[in-house]
Formats: C-alpha cells, structure tokens, sequence
C-alpha cells in the first residue's frame, strides 16, 4: 500500500513539474500558437502523424499511395512515428475520444493542438521512469527526483520536442537501460535487460543505435567502479547481455529488421565534407543543445563526493560527453558517420542528473569551506567564459539570466548548509526544482521567438502558406468531377513537399529522412528529373516533362496565377479560382499498361532521358535483359546550333558569369516544325566555396544548393524541359561554373500520343489497404504488366493463382509478367520479411517468458 502511494504521488509530482516545465507553450497554446516547429515540424511531424493516424485507426498499418508516389510507411517512417511506443499510445486515445465522439478529425491542426500535452504525459513519464532507476541504485528521494528533473527538463528535451518530436522518446528508454544493467550486476536478473533491449530496439532503430553506445559505455565505466558488494562477475554478466540481448532483439525483430531495411534502401549521397576535430560551443550560457546546470558545475567541483561511487560514476560519465560535446567526429558517429548531429546530447543530460541526484543524496556532509570553494571555481568559470566568448557581453540580458541563476543557486546551498535543518531542506529542493523550470520556460522562449516556432499558429495552418480554404476548395472541385483513385496532382505549398498528405489527395512529391532508394534513383540519375530545388530526402513534380505525367499517372497539376510556372504539353486549363489555375492531362495512360517490347538498363544506360521515355511509352525498360526491340532513337541537334555568351566568358568548359544575369544562348539553326519542346542537358558545377544559386533556362527556375551544404545531392548533371524557342538562355548569377556536355534534344511528343491511341483501359481494379486486386484480359499477348507503384521489397503478387516474381521495371516500378487472355490479379503488400521477423518475435516472447518462469524460483535468468 506505501509503495501505491508512493507511485502516485510521484506520478502527481512528475505531472505538476512537468506542467510547470511547459508553462510557456501552455499560454502560447491559449493563443492559438503550438509546441511545433516551422520547418520539420509542420512539414513532417504533425503531416507525417496524421497519415499515420488516419491509416492505423482503419486497419491500414504498411502502405500508403498517399505516401509520396506510393510507399511502405511501417518501413520507411520507422524513423518517425510508425514504430513509436509514444504514438502509438497517443494514437490509441485519441481513437478513444473520436468513438465517444468527444473530438473531431485528426488533422494537422489537431496534431499541431495536441503536441504541447504530448509532451507534458511524455515528460512526467520520464521523470518517473528517472526517478524510479535513481532510487533503485539507493538515492533518496527528493535528490533522485532532483536529478530526474533536471534531466528531463533539460534543453535537448525542448529542443527535440519542438522541431523533431519523436527524438525525445530516446530519453525514456536511457534509464530503463542502465536499471536494466545495474539488474544485471547487482542481482544476476537478466529480464529487465530484455525488455530494455526490445523496447528500445522496436522503438526506433536509429536511436537505438545512440542509446546503445551510451550502455556500451556505461558498462565498461560501470566494470572500472565497482558500487556494491557482491556484484556479478564479468564473465556471468557478458553472458546474460548476450543472451538477454539476443532475446530483447528477437522481440524486436518485427519493427527493427523492416526499420532498418528501409534505412538501408535509403539513398544519401556520402557526406563529402571533412568533419573537424574541435567545436567550441558555450555550453554555459547559449548553446542550442545542452546548458550546463550550476548545481552540476558547483557539486563536480565538491571534491569530498567523489567517495561516493556512484557519484563518481555519474560525474566522470559527465565529464567525458562534455568533452565530446566539443568534438565534431563524435557527433558524426552517433549520426553513423555521416553529417556531424548534435542529437545525442540528452545523453549528457542524464549523467548530469545523475551527478546531481547523488551529489544531493550526500549534501549535508558537505562543509560551508569546500561549497566556499567550489562556488568560487564555478563563478570564475562563468565570469572567464562571458569576458572571453566575443559572441555574449556581461551587459546582456542573457549574460544577468544566467549569472542570476548561479548566484541563486549557490545561496540556496549556502542556506542549507548553513543551517541543515527540514525548513532549509524542503526550500532548497524547492528552489532546486524551480530554477530548471524557469530555464525551461526561458528556453521555450528562445525557440519560439528568434526561432520563429510562434508563426505556427492556427491562423497559419489555415491560410494559403500551409493549408488554405481556397486551396481545400480546388482540389474538392478535382475530387468531385474525377472518382478514379489513382490519379495524381502536381501541387504543393511553397516548398512544403507533404502538402499531399496536409490536404488528403495523391500528390508528387514527399519530404522524409527515410525514402524509396529506387524512386531517388529514378529522380537524380535514371530520368535525370529537375525538382526546382536540389536537396536531398524529398522528391516532387516531374520537371513539367509530359511522357512522364502521363506515365505516372499526373493527370492534374495546379499552379499559382501569379508564378507564370510553364505548363507541360498536353495540359489544358479547366478550372480557375481567384488565385489557382488547374490544368488537365489529356494524354493520361491506364494505371495497369502492359508491354511487349523490353529494353535492357545496361543497354538504355549510353542513351539520352529522352530516350528512355520513349523506351517506357513503347514498351518497358528492366535489368539485365537482351532488348526485344530497337532501342528509341532522339535526335540531339547541339551539333546545329551556335552558341553564344551574354555578359559572360566561356573557354574550356569554364564559364565565368561577369554580371548578375549571364550565361550563354543556345540558337538552334534547324528546328524541325513538329517540334514542341526542347530538352537541354548539361553538366553544371558551381565553382564557389560556399554559394547557393538560381539557374534560369527561358521561364524555367530551379535552385541549386551551395557546395557546404549537408542537403547536396552532389548530381550535376541536369535535363531541363523547355518550350520550343528560337534561343535556349542558360541564365546564372555573378560566379565562375563548369559548364560542359550540353545536349540539345527536340520532342514533338509524336510517340505519347500514339501510346495513348493503342492504350487498353483496365476498368476492374480495386486497391483496398495493402491488396490490389486487378481483373485484365489480355488480348495482345503481351507479357508483362507495369504499375505505377515503386518498386520495394515487400510486394507480392499472384496471377491466376499462381505466385509470381515482382520484377523493377522502368527504373523504379512494380512489373510482373501475366498470360494471354483473362489474368486474375492480386497484389500483398507487406513490409520486408514480415512474417520471418513475426515468427523471430513470436519465439523470442515464448523464450523469454519461458526463461523469466525458470528464473523466478532462482533469482537468476540465463544462468
């Protein structure tokens, strides 16, 4: 009965501090402005909840047309929420509240609405969980639950929360981690070192791998100070980690094996750039990820707790990560050597509340001369790094924030020290509690206003920058004139690639860490499609490239009126707001074609993007297959054409732009008459350091990311669709580039419109959750049928009930082969290994319930 109501007045407490932690979002969320960021926040966050929610609470939990041009969101968005034991939680709740019909649709404003109490229950969990693992290595109360404020009230908490959520739920699983270890060492119990493992594994496999390291660490630190009698001996405890290890990954091996599948079919070009060696980062005064408590600083510098082991644990855990923090490499190894990411920070927080929790528990043994000596090393450090940082002045209000909150800290210490009685004792937890608190609410103002986290209102997610009624109203006018649920609209806010998901149609184009390698592929090499912006982990539009639309089924396509965007040919206008134009494709092919003429990748690989359209009009392209046909023949006229500089030099490949737009004129001599546009195909290296551009050809714009940036794709080579014109201007602002292998193509589209004239409509096709079920009578004896569906591990297909290969076909896309007459057609999409990692989980559960039986009558578990 104490032990209940322990629980429930931590549980209490946890909440009010959390509350209380969140103090400032709360007020904000009483003004209609959320805990979300403006970027990844809004563009993937809440969006990628949304989709998430809407498919698991009707039964859908693997794929999603939706999902860009079609994925695997239990793979590809393990990254994010799909996997989450957090979401999932949420998810359950608000399906809860929807069925008694106390809340509305789960949109984007609902998500954005609900971050803030998301992450007060998140928070309050971790300070439980904390406080609990505190208490079980002997720390008493009020300093375990110190410690496990400080913790999770920390500035990687808000941080994380406020731009990328689903990086907080790693701080829940680094306590149940080391209790799962201490388990181990002190009491030879392996059963917590299970649970951690699969929890943390099927949670999210990335942060798994930081939180990971962290043990690993931990472990050998914990081996070096021994903090109770009788501990088990190394041999004993390397076993039951691995045996238990083992256990917890097989568990896990449901969400883990296809989370990291999807990492693997991943494509990120390699981080190009060397990572240096030290970082200075003022980690007591403005640093974006982690500030270093006064408290900490003050007891690390009491010598006489160093006695205590576990102190000693903590502070040299502690004092290690703070040295790594200013190191660049480590930060690009717990970001799997890519990309330096300061995401592992809250690592640091949590020895630190450690340090602090067992530096409290000994408080009163430390004498008025060493707290004396400690302030005054604590305060010099301070005073020495705002004289010598030239980015803070002592004058600023940041600078008497902070220097406040160490002069009360350490006047809270003298307090008590001064008179240790249960008076002094009760105000300094209480005045310990509330500096963090208060810094917590000052750092959510540092977020909010400089960074621009308070224009995510609910004004803005309803207006035509995020989410507009003008905008909902355009494309409800498209659902109502067109019930076919396969067609897709080229459209987008700005740059927020996921605005199909924000406004619930079949869009082109998705911005997420974790992509189909084969699509990315299919962008930046195979098709060579300009998105009108380099960056990498997103793709959208098809570079207004007309084969392609009608390939994949882009039937419609919307542009602002004011942002005179070309229009692809065959598109015609047929509906207009006040501020929207939609255009229609007329030559919009079957979502299930067939083909009998096949080309091979390697034979297709020396040939034009042209080319291979016309390739994927008339037939298929596959791997590693002789052609059956005549590879397609482009006509390239650059040898026709002269070429001409404006405001610019050109010799050797190396163009030199002397003013702000220049570049050259491509005058094409002989232009056949049937030709409607050009494609220009060149190499394009921009030769400054450190430059961001905009490349221009006629009316065409497109961006192009500076050579430092870690969103390069390193793919210089470019094909941009134009309208015939008498002169091809390659615009460029002020700068020397490389300019070289430039082609000429003309497309009279001649072969799209004879591939809409033979094409056979499939009228019996119907796509319910992860099956496709498609009825088609082949009468052309062709022998393969294309869908445009991404090819990915995962998709299964019978023929008249006859299992057979799913082939990638066109680069990127599902294909199988079919028979003459009737195919009766079903397609199963499951994420990859799905029912080989569902028998690993089934197993690993029985074993481990089976080993926790044996070990309870022995007090051990893989003996």
């Amino acid at each position: 009965m104490q032990k209940k109501r322990s629980l429930i007045f931590l549980i209490i407490c946890s909440l009010v501090v959390a509350m209380l932690g969140h103090l400032f979002f709360i007020t904000e969320w009483f003004q209609d402005r959320y805990m979300v960021g403006p970027n990844d926040g809004l563009q993937q966050m809440v969006t990628f909840k949304k989709l998430l929610y809407e498919q698991y609470s009707t039964g859908n939990f693997f794929y999603s047309y939706q999902f860009g041009l079609g994925g695997g969101t239990y793979s590809q968005l393990a990254f994010y929420f799909s996997t989450s034991f957090m979401f999932m939680l949420t998810a359950a709740f608000v399906y809860l509240l929807q069925s008694v019909q106390l809340i509305g649709p789960a949109d984007t404003l609902f998500w954005a609405n609900a971050a803030v109490f998301v992450s007060i229950v998140r928070l309050a969990i971790i300070i439980v969980i904390t406080t609990y693992v505190f208490r079980y290595m002997k720390c008493n109360w009020m300093p375990a639950f110190t410690g496990a404020a400080i913790y999770g009230l920390s500035a990687i908490y808000f941080r994380h929360v406020t731009y990328w959520e689903f990086f907080a739920d790693a701080m829940l699983w680094v306590p149940l981690l080391v209790f799962a270890v201490e388990k181990i060492i002190r009491e030879a119990q392996g059963g917590w070192f299970i649970v951690a493992v699969a929890v943390t594994l099927f949670n999210n496999f990335y942060f798994a791998y930081v939180n990971l390291i962290f043990i690993l660490i931990y472990i050998m630190l914990r081996w070096k100070i021994q903090l109770v009698e009788n501990e088990t001996n190394r041999l004993r405890q390397l076993k039951m980690y691995f045996v238990s290890g083992i256990l917890g990954l097989g568990i896990s091996a449901i969400s883990f094996v296809p989370a990291v599948y999807g990492y693997l079919n991943n494509h990120r070009p390699p981080y190009s750039q060397q990572v240096p060696l030290f970082n200075w980062d003022n980690i007591l005064f403005n640093s974006r990820f982690v500030i270093i408590p006064a408290l900490f600083l003050i007891l690390l510098f009491v010598f006489s707790l160093y006695k205590n082991r576990t102190f000693r644990l903590f502070a040299a855990l502690s004092i290690i990560f703070i040295l790594l923090h200013f190191t660049p490499i480590v930060a690009s190894a717990f970001n799997g050597f890519s990309a330096p990411q300061y995401r592992w920070e809250y690592l640091l927080s949590f020895t630190i509340g450690g340090c602090v929790a067992f530096g409290l528990k000994y408080i009163d043994e430390i004498s008025k001369k060493k707290l004396t000596i400690a302030s005054i090393i604590v305060t010099i450090a301070y005073l020495f790094t705002v004289f010598f940082d030239k980015n803070i002045s002592i004058t600023s209000y940041l600078s008497f924030a902070v220097l406040t909150m160490v002069l009360i800290t350490i006047f809270l210490l003298f307090m008590f020290i001064w008179g240790k009685d249960r008076v002094r004792l009760i105000l300094l937890y209480t005045g310990l509690l509330i500096i963090p608190i208060v810094f917590a609410n000052v750092f959510q103002y540092g977020l909010s206003v400089p960074g621009k986290v308070d224009e995510v209102s609910k004004n803005h997610l309803r207006s035509e920058d995020y989410n507009g009624e003008e905008q909902r109203q355009i494309i409800q006018q498209i659902k109502d004139r067109d019930n076919n649920p396969f067609y897709r609209i080229d459209w987008k806010v700005g740059s927020f690639n996921n605005t199909p998901i924000v406004q619930n149609f079949n869009g082109m184009s998705v911005y997420g860490s974790i992509l189909n390698k084969h699509l990315l592929y299919f962008y930046l090499y195979d098709l060579n499609i300009d998105m009108g912006r380099e960056s990498v982990s997103r793709y959208a539009t098809l570079g207004n490239r007309a084969n392609l639309y009608s390939l994949l089924q882009g039937k419609y396509m919307i542009i602002e009126k004011d942002n005179n965007s070309p229009i692809p040919y065959g598109f015609n206008k047929i509906i207009e707001s006040e501020n929207y134009i939609v255009f229609q494709n007329n030559n919009i092919l079957p979502f299930a074609r067939t083909a009998k003429m096949l080309f091979s990748e390697q034979e297709m690989k020396h040939t034009s993007v042209l080319a291979r359209e016309y390739a994927m009009l008339e037939g298929a392209i596959v791997p590693n297959k002789n052609n059956t046909a005549a590879i397609p023949k482009e006509q390239n006229i650059i040898d026709t054409a002269t070429l001409e500089t404006v405001n610019a030099l050109y010799n050797d490949n190396k163009l030199s732009v002397t003013d702000d737009q220049g570049g050259i004129d491509i005058i094409a001599d002989e232009i056949h008459p049937d030709t409607k546009d050009f494609y220009i195909r060149f190499h394009l290296e921009n030769l400054a350091a450190d430059q961001g551009f905009t490349l221009k050809v006629n009316d065409y714009k497109t961006t192009r990311k500076s050579n430092q940036s870690v969103y390069k794709t390193y793919d210089d080579n470019l094909t941009i669709r134009v309208s015939k014109a008498d002169k091809v201007k390659i615009r460029l602002p002020k700068g020397d580039y490389i300019l070289k292998v430039i082609a000429l193509y003309q497309e009279d589209y001649s072969k799209l419109e004879q591939a809409k004239r033979q094409a056979t409509e499939t009228k019996k096709i119907n796509w319910s959750d992860n099956r496709i079920t498609i009825t088609y009578n082949n009468q052309n004896n062709d022998n393969l049928m294309i869908l445009p569906i991404p090819y990915e591990k995962g998709w299964e297909v019978k023929v008249n009930e006859e299992t057979q290969a799913v082939k990638k076909v066109n680069y990127a896309f599902v294909g199988f082969p079919i028979e003459k007459g009737i195919n009766h057609i079903q397609l199963d999409y499951y994420p990859p290994y799905f029912r080989t990692t569902l028998v690993i989980t089934l197993i690993s559960l029985i074993l481990s319930v089976v080993s926790w039986w044996r070990a309870r009558g022995t007090g051990t578990l893989s003996r």
